[in-house]
């Protein structure tokens, strides 16, 4: 299979196996910006299908994952990471040897060497990759064309990655607006457990703690913005992050550990009346997320346009 497309099409066949927030989004942008010849999505439940076409999610849309993914040259997996390796199996048969598959996963180690041993045998190739973007709320309804744009996309390659492979996959990032960077999978899942997977228990914990049984009307009357903001993602998915924190469980409970030390210093503080420390603690946490909003925390990237990128890893 060709490695590169004439004019701006990347492949002839996108086939999308989710058509949800990430998937719908993805396939919005994919036709917009003319990527694919025709895009297909696979959905397991018969009223999407309707919906992602009155989205404009995808050309296509069926619940036979064969169908799917028959003929395509870059297939996305963009369902729950516990759903993926299942998924593979079933449409294995019918990939295309020179086909390129990746993913949207938010962990990586372990399900990488899974997929790309079971699709190398099939003759196509897979790379990882994690879009860091998305949203408490899910489904194709809240997908939209511009939801990657300004943000990163992590892809995670391993020394028995494809070469074009790998430079096709970075190009579909980047041409729906990402800007891509690499990594091995074991670092990239230690970077998002502690930025992306342990916000998620804390504002989840916050809001059971807050809002838990025999709190009361009153409770909930003084939660402000504050609450909202900081409890949002909270909002997500159970499903897909229940899959997310089991794949990562071992560097969660890790992560969980050094953030509990983090408190019971912090508490410490406080039962002393330690002013100099609270305010320490105060200061270098203002310090390094104003640092960040603007851009200019040590080691902030770019887009090629100069634009600061929506995204911590």
């Amino acid at each position: 299979m060709a490695d590169a497309y004439h004019g701006s099409v990347l492949c002839r066949k996108l086939t999308l196996i989710g058509v949800g927030l990430l998937g719908g989004s993805l396939g919005m942008a994919a036709k917009e910006r003319g990527l694919a010849g025709v895009v297909f999505g696979h959905v397991r439940r018969r009223e999407r299908i309707r919906e992602c076409l009155c989205a404009g999610a995808a050309d296509h849309v069926t619940m036979d994952p064969m169908e799917a993914v028959a003929g395509a040259d870059l297939i996305v997996l963009c369902t729950p990471v516990g759903q993926m390796r299942p998924l593979v199996e079933r449409f294995l048969p019918g990939i295309a040897p020179g086909a390129i598959v990746t993913d949207v996963g938010s962990v990586k180690d372990g399900l990488v060497q899974d997929l790309e041993e079971m699709v190398r045998r099939r003759g196509a190739r897979f790379v990882g990759s994690h879009p860091m973007a998305g949203s408490e709320k899910t489904g194709v309804a809240n997908a939209r064309p511009g939801l990657f744009e300004n943000t990163v996309c992590v892809v995670t390659p391993t020394r028995k990655t494809s070469a074009s492979a790998l430079r096709r996959v970075k190009a579909l990032w980047q041409r729906v607006g990402a800007r891509t960077i690499t990594m091995p999978p074991a670092i990239h899942d230690d970077l998002v457990a502690r930025s992306s997977h342990l916000p998620h228990i804390l504002a989840g914990q916050l809001v059971n703690f807050v809002l838990g049984a025999g709190r009361g009307k009153r409770q909930a009357m003084v939660c402000a913005n504050g609450f909202r903001d900081t409890t949002r993602v909270a909002s997500g998915s159970p499903e897909m992050w229940r899959d997310i924190l089991l794949a990562n469980r071992r560097r969660l409970g890790r992560v969980i550990a050094e953030y509990i030390a983090g408190l019971k210093k912090l508490r410490a503080a406080l039962l002393e009346s330690d002013r100099m420390e609270i305010e320490r603690f105060l200061t270098a946490a203002k310090k390094r997320r104003d640092e960040w909003v603007t851009g200019t925390f040590a080691g902030w990237g770019r887009t090629a346009t100069g634009s600061r990128v929506r995204a911590c890893l």
